[in-house]
């Protein structure tokens, strides 16, 4: 085959530094596209969709960006609106944001017409911000709300995030929580996800989903439902959290066992100095 027969096109060229950017660690996207760039040395093909490619990699991550001093929100789908721009639920401020200045810009005050759903919005964004507050170190939480007929649909994003380049580890979680207020009653579904690269002598990743679904079966207030919707997400994150601890904890008898012997086919422990001493000898007796 030909040299020129082996060469790739620009389409596909973008298509795998979009693909290295989406499977990008967390913490790292910075360090893909500059290494990226330099193994496509193309600019112009570098350039056509890179923003686009780094727009959705950051909403899949829930990046969190500041709107003002105050005021913290996610770069979420469900955020982003057909013009481009990202919009506040809980202060219907919209804006663009620069990813490569990593700031929001053009930012204009608003108000988000959600229907009914607002009064329900603005209960659970309270309750699941105060939940986040209280078990997530540098945690930010984002509660969108819509109506669809006359049911209710409220979707809460959780994130939080350590990055220690220093030490060669990097961390990040996400859960996404979606309630369905249907008459005197309400579905909550979530999906929770963890994400940890270490790289420090060696290159290894840590990626856990769960998926887990309960009901409240009687909604009286928008109130009682966000309380009870702060327990489910408490209670299944606690459950999340705590399995993944055990299964880390027992992979040194279970997952790493399996993959190496402890002991060797002689089922004995080898003696390293008698072996060092033997050898030793021989190189003494050649002499």
């Amino acid at each position: 085959m030909s040299d020129t027969e082996d060469q790739i096109n620009d389409e596909e060229k973008a298509a795998i530094v979009h693909g290295f950017i989406n499977h990008a660690p967390p913490g790292e996207v910075d360090d893909v596209i500059r290494d990226s760039r330099i193994l496509l040395n193309d600019d112009n093909t570098f350039k056509d969709g890179i923003v686009e490619a780094l727009s959705k990699y950051q909403q899949s991550q829930f990046m969190p960006v500041n709107v003002d001093d105050e005021n913290a929100v996610l770069l979420t789908a469900h955020g982003l609106q057909d013009n481009g721009r990202f919009i506040d639920p809980a202060t219907g401020k919209s804006f663009r944001f620069d990813f490569s200045k990593k700031s929001c810009v053009d930012i204009e005050d608003g108000s988000v017409d959600n229907g009914d759903a607002e009064s329900w919005r603005s209960e659970i964004d309270a309750a699941i911000s105060e939940y986040v507050k209280e078990y997530y170190p540098a945690g930010v939480s984002t509660v969108y709300g819509s109506q669809d007929g006359s049911d209710i649909l409220i979707t809460a994003c959780i994130e939080d995030h350590k990055y220690s380049p220093e030490n060669f580890w990097n961390g990040k979680w996400r859960s996404e929580w979606k309630i369905t207020i249907s008459g005197n009653s309400a579905t909550v579904a979530g999906v929770l996800k963890t994400q940890v690269h270490y790289y420090e002598d060696g290159n290894v990743q840590l990626v856990s989903q769960k998926e887990c679904k309960d009901e409240v079966s009687s909604v009286s207030s928008e109130k009682q439902l966000a309380e009870a919707v702060r327990k489910l997400v408490e209670k299944f994150e606690h459950e999340y959290q705590a399995g993944v601890f055990d299964n880390y904890n027992n992979m040194s008898t279970t997952t790493f066992k399996a993959l190496r012997r402890q002991l060797p086919v002689t089922r004995t422990k080898i003696d390293w100095n008698k072996i060092l001493g033997y050898q030793i000898g021989k190189e003494i007796g050649g002499k």
